[in-house]
């Protein structure tokens, strides 16, 4: 697979800008050289075919929205709170991404794949950073005794689902009530037990 590092920033922005105006399904190599300025031979000597320029395109924009969720929330005390803190971030802004919006407009079903079959590329990176901060919890103590690994993927499976029925939440509950849901559930899941929070028997 082509590496994002090595794919010029131009022609990143020109595959997303045709994916915005047309969709994914319809954004075809010629488009993105046209609007690049460029040769197709030109575009194929960057990358191997056309899904692999989009999805650095949709790994590109899913990376810079949680990297800009973990520094708002670099300076909490501990991982939980970090971890806590940057999920409800991405949650409550990725439904406002002109790229996500305009799949869920255009393409909604190439997300369910996604939720039934195998994980993507977001979610591997989300994966990622969940499961560092949980090693940090872990090492801080304030995340509960866990497997990393099947963990963050737990999280992720849990978050995605957050992420894209958020909408209908919001409907439902109101948008402040459905981040303060995915606080409250991610919080109290991973803190360790204390004797006001254990069950009683």
């Amino acid at each position: 697979m082509t590496s994002i590092s090595h794919i010029p920033e131009p022609l990143l922005d020109a595959a997303r800008d045709c994916m915005l105006a047309v969709g994914i399904r319809r954004t075809t190599l010629t488009d993105i050289a046209r609007r690049a300025g460029v040769s197709r031979m030109t575009v194929y000597r960057k990358v191997d075919d056309v899904d692999t320029l989009l999805l650095a395109v949709v790994t590109r924009e899913f990376s810079a929205l949680v990297l800009a969720a973990e520094a708002a929330a670099r300076e909490l005390p501990t991982a939980r709170e970090r971890l806590v803190a940057t999920a409800a971030r991405v949650i409550a802004r990725l439904p406002a991404e002109p790229l996500f919006r305009r799949v869920v407009d255009v393409d909604p079903e190439l997300f369910l794949p996604y939720v039934t079959e195998r994980f993507g590329s977001t979610q591997r990176i989300a994966q990622g950073h969940v499961r560092r901060l949980l090693h940090e919890g872990l090492v801080d103590g304030s995340v509960a005794g866990c497997d990393p690994e099947s963990r963050a993927w737990t999280v992720v499976v849990a978050l995605t689902a957050f992420a894209l029925s958020r909408p209908l939440l919001e409907r439902a509950m109101g948008e402040a009530v459905v981040e303060e849901e995915v606080r409250q559930m991610l919080d109290r899941w991973l803190s360790p037990a204390t004797p006001e929070r254990r069950p009683r028997r």
